[in-house]
């Protein structure tokens, strides 16, 4: 079929335009892992999504600006095809899935190394910097000096909201950030076990982040792998005796294990972390990344009087999660996590899990999740009914022919919600803010064109959505010095008209997704939802604010706030809407017509 829209003229296939897409487009691809098992090196070796891929190829063979010898007279896209089978992967036509298929087992070694940061081409095309040197300099800016890392965390951040460091940024901007060695530090606890919930998971490298003596604790790794993609990650654990897995139950086609958590115990105690980044080195050099970082978490006395619940209930709504896993293997963790008092935590969890919900099942999952949490607790006043809603994210699923079919009706619906507020007959009335990167955001960022891996947005769910486009904002995060590392977080917000407070704020896993969020079926009265996801929500009354909001720092709000009830919004405030030549980051057509930061061009494949 040939398409024509506002990113030209593409011939997709009648086999990729698929009834629904999941939260990421990015459920792994088994021809990744073939490639790996027949010798070749230019995929990862570890399970992945074809975004990722073509970002993997395009970093080891990069095609410089009037580079002729490719094509662009078919998409890539146009050779994908959808499993029709249920599990969501993604299998190109010459890769078939051989039954009997050997793997190639990548042994990771068990030394400590000097970096882990992808390799790629100096950010400075012109400078033909020794790579040695750029390892060095990034192991010494990753690793922050033990005592300040200690400051950061018990000090002026009562959010305990975090961004990861970045490779390629002014210092001054890494140093309220995290990395994944900071949080696996023994300064923060001396390791006893550790539970990985994730989509994305590089064994070898994970292993590497912890410390020296941590390595062979027990480590529990949770994710929704099948097949061929489970059988890799099985592999990569081999040399790892102290390995355990827990695979997530996605009986729902195109659903993901998304959610993306920490537990870590200590002989001190336990913590909890969430967060947005996968578990590759990736995720960790010069992307932006959201971290919560819960307190330590004492055991309770035998016998105590207290269950050690939060105000939030976020204990309670903890173990409801791990539990929705049906798993013997969490088990332990859900036993472990009722021993110890978690009553100083003041976010509420907000989770999703496979599946369809009735009667009140309905409000324990989703964005009707955050409906009733909104409902229950977000203040509300005449005034705050027209403030906007936004929502920034990494990727887009298939969400309607038009925005009546789910965005500015349940959705906004569940976003918009708050005490006494009897919303009806939305439509579009409150303005959305969708902050999603340009072609030129990526394009300009430190990655280059292969930071669009991990922006997995397809040529076929937009040209069926064109219409969502006129909601979008560019990504610019001057504010946090993150404007060239591209978003994989994802947040979502109440603001005011002026942007200089807001009314809540959420991070999270979820994406802009009815695959992530949920959607309402049979008249309303079920919500499905096919992934599973995990966040945390702020609200301002947890914080002991009784105005109702928090203070921002934007670039039009005066200092004279007190300081402590800023929220650090990790992008700047008001966004700036797409121009008339702003196109939205599409991962699988190509992008000819200027060079990257690194003098590169970008054909997917």
């Amino acid at each position: 079929m040939l398409q024509e829209g506002a990113h030209g003229k593409w011939t997709v296939s009648s086999s990729d335009e698929s009834t629904e897409e999941n939260s990421d487009s990015d459920k792994p691809c088994t021809s990744a892992l073939l490639e790996a098992a027949r010798g070749k090196t230019s995929g990862p070796q570890y399970p992945c999504s074809e975004a990722r891929k073509a970002a993997h190829k395009r970093k080891a063979s990069p095609l410089k600006l009037g580079d002729k010898s490719f094509s662009t007279q078919v998409s890539p896209a146009a050779k994908q095809r959808t499993s029709q089978e249920g599990s969501g992967w993604c299998l190109s036509s010459s890769d078939e899935e051989p039954e009997d298929q050997e793997k190639h087992v990548h042994k990771e070694a068990l030394k400590e190394e000097k970096n882990d940061a992808p390799e790629e081409r100096p950010l400075n095309p012109h400078k033909d910097d020794d790579l040695e040197n750029q390892k060095a300099e990034e192991y010494n800016e990753t690793h922050s000096e033990a005592q300040d890392t200690w400051d950061l965390l018990n000090g002026g951040n009562p959010f305990r909201f975090f961004l990861t460091k970045v490779r390629g940024i002014e210092q001054s901007y890494n140093s309220g950030a995290l990395h994944i060695k900071d949080i696996l530090s023994p300064l923060f606890g001396t390791l006893v076990s550790s539970a990985q919930f994730n989509y994305c998971i590089d064994v070898g490298w994970l292993v590497r982040q912890y410390p020296q003596e941590f390595r062979k604790k027990p480590l529990l790794i949770v994710h929704g792998e099948k097949r061929e993609s489970k059988a890799e990650l099985i592999a990569q654990a081999r040399p790892y005796e102290n390995i355990s897995f827990c695979q997530a139950k996605l009986d729902i086609a195109f659903g993901t294990h998304h959610t993306k958590m920490m537990l870590l115990l200590y002989e001190e105690g336990l913590r909890v972390v969430i967060h947005t980044s996968n578990l590759i080195a990736e995720d960790w050099h010069q992307k932006t990344q959201g971290i919560w970082l819960s307190p330590l978490y004492p055991r309770l006395p035998q016998g105590a009087a207290s269950s050690g619940e939060s105000e939030t209930n976020f204990k309670s709504d903890l173990v409801s999660y791990l539990m929705a896993y049906n798993s013997p293997a969490l088990k332990e963790w859900i036993d472990l996590i009722q021993e110890h008092d978690l009553s100083e935590t003041r976010v509420y969890l907000l989770g999703s899990t496979p599946g369809r919900y009735q009667g009140s099942d309905k409000e324990r999952w989703g964005h009707l999740r955050l409906r009733k949490l909104l409902k229950e607790h977000a203040s509300s006043a005449p005034a705050k009914e027209s403030w906007p809603v936004l929502g920034q994210f990494s990727s887009i699923g298939s969400l309607g022919v038009d925005g009546s079919k789910w965005l500015c009706s349940e959705f906004l619906e569940s976003l918009v919600a708050a005490r006494s507020n009897a919303t009806t007959h939305l439509k579009c009335d409150v303005p959305v803010h969708l902050v999603y990167p340009t072609v030129n955001n990526v394009r300009q960022s430190l990655e280059g064109y292969p930071a669009g891996g991990s922006l997995p947005y397809s040529i076929q769910t937009a040209q069926k959505q064109l219409w969502l486009h006129s909601y979008f904002h560019k990504w610019s995060a001057e504010v946090s010095g993150r404007s060239h590392a591209m978003p994989h977080i994802k947040t979502y917000m109440r603001p005011s008209p002026d942007f200089q407070k807001i009314a809540w704020f959420l991070v999270t896993s979820a994406n802009l997704s009815k695959a992530a969020w949920g959607a309402l079926e049979k008249n309303g009265s079920q919500l499905m939802i096919r992934s599973y996801e995990l966040g945390v929500l702020f609200l301002p009354s947890a914080f002991g604010l009784d105005k109702g909001y928090f203070h921002v720092r934007g670039k039009m709000l005066s200092e004279s706030n007190d300081s402590a009830t800023y929220f650090p919004v990790p992008f700047d405030l008001p966004p700036e809407q797409y121009g008339s030549k702003d196109q939205p980051w599409i991962w699988n057509i190509p992008y000819t017509d200027a060079p990257d930061t690194h003098g590169n061009m970008w054909v997917p494949s």
